[in-house]
């Protein structure tokens, strides 16, 4: 809705539409698809471009001749327009969102979850199993939908830049099939066979290890649900995610490193309090673990021994 000023402005446009209008046909078109009546859920969609064609024609003819309303309306108006035209079955990218129309529709071949609509991860984690944990050595988002085999050349040569060691093996899922990467003896694949070894066969067994990592990651460090905008904004969540990531492991251990330190400094202080129990317990005949006789209490049946009096001449 407009509001005064526009309207003296001459920039409010002629038809204006009640937005319950909109989503009750979206809501419509939804119901006709999944009854398969295509035919009504068509025309439905056909009341959504026809008003939608209507609103864009018409600020572009209000804004015709002004720079700041073109360059303020612009982006606005070609979003719209990418709407009104994309359809279902179309080839290349869509928009799937107006407030973020760079998500992209990422195909999981899963029963329970076929499609996810965001933007692509890639996490490199080691194959060993350090003492501290399981630390993310790179993340980094990929835009455009690639291929995950195409993207292997430029992960691991991005992961030896940033950490100066070379990759002896590379370990990943069956999405990886057919990658790009150079040297493809260095690349091993889940469920390979031919010219396993025993040490390459018990790395491929902790290329697993990667799962929980990356559940953790969408859990609890926010790689899950993006809040920054746009590209730029995926790009900062990944490495953001992982170093918190990072950081959660490192605070892990200082925890560990300072419960230690604590439980040595409680024993140094409590040492010399024990050393001086002990050290009586000894001069008055009573020896830890075992007691001697005549520190034993008398039975009820019994009475106490007693020693003869020495005899005097």
């Amino acid at each position: 809705m407009f509001g005064i000023a526009e309207r003296k402005a001459g920039t409010a446009p002629r038809y204006q539409y009640s937005p319950e209008l909109a989503k009750r046909a979206a809501i419509i078109v939804g119901r006709y698809t999944h009854a398969h009546q295509f035919k009504r859920a068509r025309r439905e969609l056909k009341f959504l471009r026809t008003r939608l064609g209507r609103i864009i024609r018409d600020i572009s003819r209000k804004i015709a001749g002004n720079a700041a309303l073109e360059d303020r309306f612009g982006p606005l108006l070609d979003l719209a327009l990418r709407v009104r035209l994309q359809e279902q079955r179309q080839r290349g990218p869509k928009v799937y969102s107006l407030h973020a129309p760079e998500v992209e529709c990422i195909g999981r071949g899963k029963a329970r979850a076929p499609y996810e609509f965001g933007c692509k991860v890639s996490i490199t984690t080691p194959v060993t199993a350090p003492k501290g944990g399981q630390f993310v050595l790179h993340a980094k988002a990929l835009h455009g939908n690639p291929y995950d085999g195409h993207t292997l050349g430029p992960v691991i040569a991005d992961l030896e830049k940033l950490t100066g060691v070379t990759v002896r093996r590379v370990h990943g899922d069956k999405g990886y099939r057919g990658h790009n990467y150079p040297d493809r003896f260095k690349v091993w694949i889940s469920g390979q066979v031919r010219h396993v070894t025993k040490a390459i066969r018990r790395e491929m067994r902790r290329r697993a290890a990667v799962e929980p990592v990356i559940g953790h990651l969408k859990d609890d460090h926010r790689m899950g649900r993006n809040y920054l905008k746009g590209r730029d904004g995926d790009r900062i969540n990944a490495v953001l995610a992982a170093a918190g990531y990072n950081f959660s492991l490192l605070l892990r251990w200082f925890r560990c490193l300072l419960r230690s330190l604590l439980l040595i400094l409680v024993r140094a202080v409590l040492a010399p309090a024990s050393l001086k129990t002990a050290l009586g317990n000894i001069l008055h005949g009573r020896l830890s673990g075992a007691p001697n006789a005549a520190s034993r209490r008398p039975s009820r049946h019994h009475h106490a021994p007693v020693n003869p009096a020495p005899l005097v001449p």
